[in-house]
Parts: structure tokens; C-alpha cells; sequence
């Protein structure tokens, strides 16, 4: 079955934006795109705009030349990539710990970012301090949190969010007297 041309246009129009859309991020010019990919910066600049559609030879070029793959231009967004539904959350926990996290992300492909619902019961003692590589973005849903940053403390309430670097020795605790429930957002994933 051929594609309908209006199916065409459509791909084509995606993929040009897709690559323009990178391209502009990594402030990268159609020139030194085009001579990296080994096409012509007329034939990139017509792809971009969806006018022409690239072969796969041109398409790895281009790939090369903004330092993705391939797959970064044709693999398109799916529900099992892209969606968590609420009837799939699942809390867990670790055997030191009694609070609950649920992953708020899915775990497919290698995104950096992570996101975790974390349940603190009340009266359990602080967490570690600890710090390693990347960033960390707590939104407190309900109850409070007293976090450490180097030793300096803030007292997060609901709808309170914070945002540090965590190479930063932190930790937290609930200070409320009920449950704390709050959305954890970190680089890179935890696991």
C-alpha cells in the first residue's frame, strides 16, 4: 500500500522539524550541518522545511552531524514510552527505609531525568546526608519536609518546592505530624 501524499507531507514536516529543533538547540548553522552530513546546505534547508525528504545515507549524515543516532529522528513517541498511567503506580521501598517511592517515570530508553513519589511516614528519623553528581527538585505535595543543604536548614510546606545541585550534601526529614507526600526530581536516574 503506498502512503497517502498527505501521510508524506506529514512525516516530512515532522522529521524537518525534529532536526531543525536540534540543530537550533546545539546553535549549530545549516553550513556547518550540511558540510558535517556531506549534503548540499540548500538540500538541508529544504528537509528542515519539510520541501524534500532525506534518503538513509543523508539521514545518518545528519545524525552524525548533531551527534544522535538515527532512531532520535524516526522513533516516535508511544504511550509505553512517553505516559504513566495512574493505575500503574507502584509503591516500593528499601529495606533501611520506611517511607514508599513510586516511579513517576518510565524506565525505557536513556533519558537522564528521573521522577519519584515519595511517601514519609510521620516520626521517622532524618535521611543520610549524602551528595553525588546532578541536580534535585523536590515540589512538597502535603505534610512539611525539613531539608539540610550544607548544613543549612529550610522548612518545606505543601506546595513549597526546592531545587539544588547534589553535590551539596542534603538530606531530609517529615517533620509533620502526619504523612509527608512529596515528588522527588533528580539527574541522572537513580536506577
Amino acid at each position: 500500500m503506498v502512503p497517502h501524499t498527505e501521510d508524506k507531507t506529514s512525516a516530512a514536516l515532522a522529521l524537518g522539524s525534529k532536526i531543525r529543533a536540534l540543530r537550533k538547540r546545539l546553535q549549530r548553522t545549516l553550513d556547518e550541518t550540511a558540510t558535517v552530513a556531506g549534503i548540499s546546505k540548500p538540500f538541508l534547508s529544504q528537509v528542515e522545511r519539510g520541501l524534500a525528504t532525506p534518503s538513509i545515507t543523508s539521514l545518518v549524515g545528519i545524525a552524525r552531524a548533531l551527534g544522535v543516532t538515527v532512531q532520535f529522528f524516526v522513533d516516535t513517541p508511544t504511550e509505553g514510552k512517553s505516559v504513566r498511567r495512574a493505575d500503574e503506580l507502584r509503591f516500593f521501598s528499601f529495606a533501611d527505609s520506611a517511607n514508599l517511592f513510586a516511579r513517576l517515570t518510565n524506565v525505557q530508553g536513556d533519558r537522564q531525568l528521573d521522577a519519584i513519589l515519595v511517601k514519609l511516614p510521620a516520626g521517622q528519623p532524618p535521611s543520610e546526608v549524602t551528595t553525588h553528581a546532578g541536580e534535585e527538585f523536590l515540589y512538597v505535595l502535603r505534610g512539611e519536609i525539613t531539608l539540610s543543604l550544607e548544613g543549612t536548614t529550610f522548612v518545606l510546606h505543601a506546595g513549597d518546592s526546592a531545587h539544588y545541585e547534589s553535590t551539596v550534601p542534603h538530606g531530609w526529614a517529615n517533620t509533620a505530624s502526619d504523612e509527608t507526600v512529596l515528588v522527588w526530581v533528580g539527574t541522572p536516574r537513580l536506577f
